[in-house]
């Protein structure tokens, strides 16, 4: 399958809150908040949206196509992708802007507060899918990640215009964009990624009912937490998957991409909508029990033993038997 992947490209400064935030909010003075915590543990770390799903694809074994804007401080992360498997060749430099920085505070409850510098991603917007599709011989999936607001609206809108097959993945940016900028992320996707909280807000910016989504997409697939995932279609039989069990949860950052990587690693193996849902649910488990979004380390017989274990021997065989890890 040739996947490109669009979207942030970042680096991580992850750290860590011993207390609640919410115990820090005055009710009658949130207008005026001004609040500063003291946190016990800081991490720097790779990661950004697209960056987190190719990197999750390629150490399934896949080549993934990494599309969106760095600055000239990429080098050393460059490196890192491709020894796991990534295509950097689509990767926009700017000269003038940094990477994309994300800073990100979580507290004992897993709540967080983050903040993002765009920087360099600002000119993924002049990235064309077409060059990328000519130099790879054709597209069959473009993943719209969490990008600059006009480059996501600018990919989807090349998918529809070339034919090229695409995945919407709006995510944090549904909550900077207007409703006709994400009615346009939306239509006409194969798959439509949202978490809880983002379906709310899907359909409470795009002002659709769920069944004008299920209408203008192939698949929704809704992810719940430690609830798991219920995947429709409108032609297409409901599936819920339960989430893969847990040892400990140590960062939930970057949870949301790896079960995308796995998802759409199934999609490519031709497992079924059910097993790809399993795989991603794991790979997400392997990382909410890491520190960081590319700090995990996949090994076949590890995967199928933990798959084995939530969902069965059936599901590990069948999912083992399409592994190159």
């Amino acid at each position: 399958m040739r996947i490109a992947v669009t979207g942030s490209i970042a680096t991580d400064h992850l750290m860590v809150f011993p207390g609640k935030f919410a115990d820090q909010f005055v009710e009658d003075q949130l207008e005026k908040v001004s609040l500063s915590f003291l946190v016990d543990q800081l991490d720097i770390r790779r990661g950004g949206v697209a960056a987190n799903i190719s990197f999750g694809l390629g150490s399934l074994g896949m080549t993934p196509v990494l599309v969106g804007a760095v600055g000239t401080d990429f080098d050393e992360y460059r490196s890192w992708l491709e020894r796991h498997g990534v295509d950097t060749k689509s990767v926009h430099v700017s000269q003038t802007r940094h990477t994309s920085r994300f800073l990100c505070t979580t507290d004992e409850t897993q709540a967080q507060i983050a903040s993002f510098y765009a920087g360099a991603m600002e000119e993924a917007r002049d990235i064309e899918l077409r060059t990328v599709a000519d130099r790879l011989g054709g597209l069959d999936l473009v993943v719209v990640a969490p990008n600059d607001p006009v480059a996501m609206v600018r990919h989807t809108q090349e998918c529809r215009e070339r034919g090229y097959a695409f995945a919407a993945d709006p995510s944090q940016q549904l909550a900077r964009m207007e409703g006709p900028d994400v009615r346009s992320l939306v239509e006409g996707a194969s798959y439509l990624f949202t978490n809880e909280y983002e379906t709310s807000l899907l359909l409470k910016v795009t002002g659709w009912s769920e069944k004008e989504v299920f209408d203008r997409v192939g698949l929704w697939v809704r992810t719940h937490g430690p609830d798991g995932v219920r995947i429709e279609g409108k032609d297409a039989e409901s599936v819920t998957i339960p989430a893969h069990k847990v040892t400990e949860e140590t960062d939930p950052t970057g949870v949301g991409d790896a079960f995308r990587s796995g998802f759409l690693w199934g999609v490519h193996a031709r497992l079924g909508v059910e097993r790809s849902a399993q795989v991603g649910c794991t790979l997400a488990a392997i990382v909410l029990e890491s520190v960081g979004t590319q700090e995990y380390t996949l090994d076949r017989a590890d995967l199928s033993e933990r798959v084995a274990r939530t969902y069965g021997n059936d599901a590990a065989a069948e999912i083992e038997s399409k592994l190159r890890v």
